[in-house]
């Protein structure tokens, strides 16, 4: 049996990833495992959130997940892209899928004062708007929290052999695009391949070219790459 975690970014929850979940889950055979980090999704406690209960529930999550299944893949998206180098580096994980993964990061001032920047103008733009409202649901300790947890785990990604796809939305205002470069340069693996989406923005599997995006990981997902 083939597994496959999801994982949502910060301040997010498994709506994030549920586009490629949901599409993996009706795979005849495939078990499928979308958690929710602490303090994210209903819950809605993010301000007091600690990364070392992210990095456990993902964890917790693949140790599991390994007890019953033949071969596991991870999904990471934004944050939980940088988790699942972290498993990928911990555990058998087969496949490997980043998407917008945030080795790298816009910081908090900047990313507020692009939204300010853009109600200027009067741009209609919904990224923006979702945007702003991620940066009200979070707190200056819980962005601490959020570096902190990126820079725990990005030490593994040089420990990464599993085959690899990139994914990164070239109009992504969250996460640069040196961050996809960074990953691609630095990750261990042998087989690794990079895909930038032209129009995409950070939230690419809600974005326009969503269905490629999907294609794309069902794609390598299904192949025969080796590590």
């Amino acid at each position: 049996m083939i597994g496959c975690l999801c994982l949502h970014g910060f301040t997010g929850s498994p709506a994030e990833v549920e586009p490629i979940a949901e599409r993996l889950r009706r795979k005849k055979g495939w078990l499928v495992y979308t958690p929710v980090l602490p303090g994210h999704g209903e819950d809605d406690e993010l301000k007091n959130g600690e990364g070392s209960t992210w990095i456990y529930t993902a964890d917790r999550a693949a140790n599991e997940m390994l007890k019953h299944v033949d071969e596991l893949y991870v999904i990471g998206f934004s944050m939980g892209g940088m988790l699942a180098c972290y498993l990928a580096a911990k555990y058998p994980i087969k496949k490997l899928v980043l998407v917008n993964a945030a080795a790298y990061y816009v910081n908090r001032p900047q990313i507020i004062e692009n939204v300010r920047t853009s109600m200027r103008e009067g741009m209609n733009d919904p990224w923006m708007a979702l945007v702003n409202d991620k940066a009200k649901e979070t707190s200056i300790r819980s962005v601490f929290e959020f570096m902190k947890t990126v820079r725990t785990v990005r030490p593994y990604v040089r420990e990464v052999t599993a085959s690899v796809l990139i994914a990164q939305g070239e109009k992504d205002i969250l996460v640069p695009e040196k961050s996809a470069a960074y990953l691609y340069d630095n990750i261990g693996s042998k087989y690794k391949r990079l895909y930038m989406y032209e129009q995409s923005n950070h939230f690419v599997f809600q974005d326009v070219e969503k269905l490629q995006v999907i294609r794309d990981i069902e794609h390598f997902l299904k192949g025969n790459e080796t590590t």
